[in-house]
């Protein structure tokens, strides 16, 4: 079974996974550069979900290599052209991811069911709109990007084996975790940065 797992998959899925690891890895240590890494992974993630039939994914990768791009450069320089600091977001912020999550599902679902071949719309739809909002959240450096991340991981693992792409659902377990390593540093540093500036 694994001897067949590894010959199924491609050299695209090897490196798009190794990326995507050391993005989230880097990312979850508030290191700006994980967006280079991201971005790398992003590309070759974007060819391995087009031949998968996995659309929603395929635009939703779209969007996170808009997103990482615009991510650097807000972690990097912020508004003040300073790096931006993590923080939590204020009642507009969550109205919007609020906005993105449902707009985005009806958006995919609709797309999905009637335009293309998917045999997964609801869950591929479902993955995407918390994705899409928790990358939103990640870009504006937001700590609860990994609680909404998490929960598109959660329904992308099972949709992943689905598929066969057991590398990829590996890889959704090992951003799972991260992701909740990373909340916990961040809130760490949101209790620091208040203690400092208090």
């Amino acid at each position: 079974m694994m001897q067949e797992i590894l010959q199924q998959t491609t050299w695209a899925e090897w490196l798009g996974v190794f990326f995507s690891m050391i993005q989230v890895v880097l990312a979850s240590r508030n290191n700006a550069n994980n967006y280079l890494f991201g971005i790398a992974g992003i590309s070759l993630t974007l060819y391995v979900m087009l031949v998968a039939k996995l659309y929603g994914e395929f635009t939703l990768n779209l969007y996170y290599l808009v997103m990482s791009i615009y991510g650097w450069l807000f972690w990097k320089y912020g508004k003040q052209k300073e790096e931006a600091s993590i923080s939590t977001t204020d009642v507009n912020e969550k109205l919007i991811v609020v906005g993105i999550v449902s707009f985005t599902f009806g958006l995919f679902w609709f797309f999905l069911t009637h335009y293309t071949d998917s045999d997964v719309p609801i869950w591929d739809s479902l993955v995407s709109a918390f994705a899409w909002a928790g990358m939103w959240l990640m870009a504006k450096r937001k700590i609860e990007n990994w609680i909404l991340l998490n929960i598109s991981n959660l329904i992308s693992i099972p949709l992943m084996i689905h598929k066969d792409l057991y590398l990829y659902a590996a890889l959704t377990v090992f951003l799972f975790s991260v992701a909740v390593v990373g909340y916990f540093k961040w809130n760490t540093i949101i209790k620091n940065q208040a203690n400092a500036n208090s």
